[in-house]
């Protein structure tokens, strides 16, 4: 349609292949297309599954180009999708840069709910800057990673897996900090655990506190026990993730009494104050990685200071020996980015 002066376009007129992304969406495309697993990037944007996929083919119907392949196992990338997800990421990030609020005064760390490690790094960290203010969250490892990423988290506090370093090859930075043994827990009242400074994994059923692979919170976490459960050659029984760990006790003091549950040494040292005995495993020891991650370009004193305790206490605690000779061999998932960075470490 011509406007009636002849000397322009009115609204109804055509405007070329140019349309508004919505940026919720765009985000939404990013999640799965790193994930490449709609449960996983569900979860991580705390929508459903369903809401998700229906605003994937939204967006696709808006490009009129597929974006996703998928079938009942797989979701992978179409040659569109791979541009658009590397077009996406420089759109979010333009996006964050300019709308980003002044940095606040301090730092943000995140736990991995109430396991020790992040915990020991906060206190030291407190212990030697009392006047900065310290901002405490608690995240899984993937969120972790993505909250660092959008300037929401300072530092994290998590397990680096290579799919993380394959999806964002650059950007941030890590350190190991901890490998932190895993240990097998036992119910309590049960006079054989008393006697048992070593047990076997397939001695009694094994279960865990994990989202299972087809749960959609499938985490870092989970990944590890999979690769656990292959070396092993035996299926635990996933109990989710309770967040609390007093959900967790509670469980465990009313669970079954003839089952061992595989756990990080900080909470089995709790457990050992409410009279659960623990063991160390006999077959190979298993050994959960933690890094401290930050972004590349991040420049705040804060940080800095925050990054150099921690590298400290991991220097002088946690990684001043080498893995505990006299346990079961050492074992972590034979891809995890820690084995190379432990051996170098050591060199």
């Amino acid at each position: 349609m011509v406007s009636q002066s002849g000397d322009g376009p009115t609204d109804d007129a055509p405007r070329g292949d140019l349309m508004e992304l919505d940026l919720r969406l765009v985000r939404y495309f990013v999640a799965v297309a790193e994930e490449l697993h709609f449960g996983r990037a569900a979860a991580q944007l705390y929508v459903s599954q369903p809401a998700l996929s229906k605003q994937i083919r939204r967006l696709e119907e808006q490009l009129g180009e597929a974006l996703l392949v998928r079938d009942s196992r797989h979701v992978t990338l179409t040659a569109r999708g791979q541009q658009f997800l590397a077009d996406s990421r420089r759109l979010l990030a333009l996006s964050e840069s300019m709308t980003r609020r002044a940095p606040q005064r301090g730092v943000s760390i995140a736990h991995v709910f109430e396991l020790s490690t992040s915990r020991m790094v906060a206190d030291a960290f407190a212990r030697t800057e009392p006047d900065i203010p310290l901002r405490e969250h608690s995240m899984d490892s993937i969120t972790q990673l993505n909250a660092l990423q959008q300037g929401r988290l300072d530092v994290a506090i998590l397990r680096v897996t290579p799919r993380m370093l394959l999806a964002h090859p650059s950007g941030w930075r890590h350190r190991l900090l901890r490998l932190e043994p895993l240990v097998l827990v036992g119910a309590p009242g049960d006079p054989d655990e008393a006697a048992a400074p070593h047990a076997s994994f397939d001695a009694r059923p094994l279960h865990v506190f994990a989202d299972p692979p087809d749960s959609g919170t499938y985490s870092a976490h989970g990944q590890y026990v999979t690769a656990l459960e292959a070396r092993l050659g035996l299926a635990m029984r996933w109990l989710g993730t309770p967040g609390a760990f007093s959900f967790c006790v509670a469980h465990v003091q009313r669970g079954p009494r003839d089952v061992r549950y595989l756990e990080f040494l900080s909470y089995a040292e709790k457990y050992a104050e409410v009279g659960m005995q623990t063991s160390w495993p006999l077959e190979v020891q298993p050994y959960y990685p933690w890094s401290l991650a930050w972004r590349a370009d991040d420049v705040n004193p804060s940080t800095t200071t925050l990054i150099e305790v921690a590298l400290a206490l991991a220097e002088h605690s946690w990684l001043a020996t080498d893995l505990e000779p006299a346990r079961a061999p050492a074992w972590m998932p034979d891809d995890d980015p820690a084995w190379r960075e432990h051996a170098s470490g050591r060199a």
